[in-house]
């Protein structure tokens, strides 16, 4: 059976956002049969485990033999497995694959900026002077997005495909701001059309009762 690594619990701030939701969505999309092995800092710092994720962060997926990291590498290799998630005419196919990575580069990159100022650094001098240009940056990103979504339900051909959980599950990330609903109304129904979706609603949930039940407090 698919085998997947998650957190056993983190700070309120980032439950629900933790990386381990896109694989725990794409299984669910695709109705694969998984179990998820749950680690604390003490395993993510151990040698055993930077063995198998470089950088000692989660996810991890294992199946059969097959060791993977790096939440959309999971994500595509799940999606290979099932239509739901990936076209089979092999256009669609590049065509998803190309916004799994379009949603990595050209967007989170602009996301995880304003992030690390606005969750992490929102105190300091440098942050405040440099927060309006990385949000500008951002924007310019979201209306090339923008753009591209007119008149559409999703990313492509109006089909739900495995670059929409990545791409939502990026734009999922600003929820602590109000760009989406103020700036970009549509991407803000994008987002919230595919978090309604019975498999997204189930992966979520079973990642909360996770850190719900290994609360610390």
């Amino acid at each position: 059976m698919i085998r997947l690594t998650a957190f056993r619990w983190v700070p309120p701030f980032a439950q629900g956002m933790v990386r381990d939701i896109r694989p725990r969505w794409a299984l669910e999309e695709a109705g694969l049969p998984y179990e998820v092995h749950l680690i604390g800092q003490e395993d993510q710092k151990s040698e055993a485990y930077r063995k198998r994720q470089p950088f000692g962060q989660v996810p991890v997926l294992d199946d059969g033999d097959l060791c993977l990291f790096e939440s959309g590498a999971i994500a595509l290799h799940i999606a290979e497995k099932s239509p739901a998630l990936m076209p089979q005419d092999s256009a669609g196919r590049e065509r998803a694959r190309t916004w799994v990575f379009a949603s990595i580069n050209s967007i989170e990159q602009h996301v995880q900026n304003l992030t690390q100022i606005d969750l992490f650094n929102a105190d300091k001098a440098w942050a405040i002077e440099r927060r309006p240009a990385v949000v500008e940056l951002l924007k310019d990103r979201l209306q090339k997005l923008d753009t591209w979504m007119k008149g559409r339900e999703y990313l492509e051909d109006n089909r739900f495909t495995v670059g929409d959980l990545m791409m939502t599950s990026v734009l999922r990330i600003l929820r602590h701001t109000d760009i989406l609903a103020n700036d970009f109304p549509q991407l803000d129904g994008y987002v919230k059309r595919c978090e309604a979706r019975p498999a997204f609603k189930k992966a979520l949930a079973d990642q909360m009762k996770v850190f719900a039940e290994n609360s610390p407090g």
